[in-house]
């Protein structure tokens, strides 16, 4: 299994690599209001530093897939990036969104370290490219709809405008109707391309369109795949979180409360130290 082919500088605060501990992407769905951005990115980035564990802020300014005409998209893009650039500036934390439109990448990324290319367009070649010109390191969501051996026609895309700051994530496959799988062999096998593979613990327990005007989701499976991840080499583990789940306004039903997110992390962190003993003890072996 290779190792990532660089470091991924991320806002000049840490690096991404193979060779280094896990890192998490966190936070609300959605943008749902400033002060609310602001609770939860401080409650986690407090979590995250008492455990040692370098921590991205992600929110969407516009969630533009939701099911329903009726559902809450965010604040939008202006209002959104303010929010999304406090947080960075008064927080001294790295922040990620996802973006829809070619238009939204030149004010993303004035504001945002890490940009994001949502599964389901992970195939529009006019906004990876786009984006990919920007330099940023981008986060590319393995459409639902893809093998993990396709996103090497994705990666050539990025790597076609000189950029090389390129994470992988994987988030669940199609599994009949409304309903999600992860096949954890898409780990390693993504990680053969050389850059950091991060595992979507949230989305892959969701059921897309499961609640008939939005998705469900089985959020007591979200330590589950995250555990399953690390074991599976994650360099990084994605999580929705949300003080109170059932109030949140996108993505009730596969977010982790956040009261139970420090003890996760203590647990992923002892896995990680398991698996560097197993590898040491493999190379003695071999020795």
């Amino acid at each position: 299994m290779k190792t990532a082919k660089k470091d991924i500088s991320i806002g000049g605060k840490f690096n991404l690599g193979s060779a280094r501990p896990f890192f998490l992407i966190a936070g609300p769905c959605v943008l749902e209001n400033r002060d609310h951005a602001f609770f939860l990115a401080g409650q986690i980035k407090e979590i995250c530093r008492s455990n040692g564990v370098p921590f991205i802020f992600k929110a969407s300014f516009d969630k533009a897939n939701r099911s329903s005409i009726r559902s809450y998209r965010g604040p939008g893009l202006e209002k959104g990036l303010k929010i999304l650039a406090s947080i960075k500036e008064e927080l001294d934390i790295p922040v990620l969104s996802d973006i829809h439109e070619t238009r939204q990448v030149s004010p993303a990324a004035e504001v945002l370290d890490v940009i994001q290319i949502p599964a389901f367009l992970c195939r529009q070649t006019d906004l990876i490219t786009e984006a990919a010109r920007t330099r940023k390191p981008l986060n590319i969501k393995k459409g639902q709809f893809l093998s993990p051996p396709d996103m090497k026609n994705i990666i050539e895309k990025i790597r076609s405008q000189d950029n090389e700051q390129i994470m992988l994530t994987e988030r669940g496959t199609c599994f009949g109707y409304n309903n999600l799988i992860v096949d954890i062999r898409s780990i390693p096998l993504m990680k053969r391309f050389g850059y950091p593979v991060v595992l979507d613990a949230s989305h892959s327990t969701q059921k897309p369109g499961g609640q008939g005007f939005y998705s469900g989701g089985e959020a007591e499976f979200i330590s589950l795949y995250a555990r399953a991840g690390i074991c599976a080499g994650a360099d990084g583990i994605f999580i929705e979180v949300h003080e109170n789940p059932s109030k949140a306004l996108s993505d009730k039903h596969n977010s982790l409360i956040l009261n139970k997110l420090d003890i996760l992390l203590k647990s992923l962190l002892c896995l990680g130290k398991a698996q560097d003993s197993i590898k040491d003890y493999i190379r003695e072996l071999g020795s």
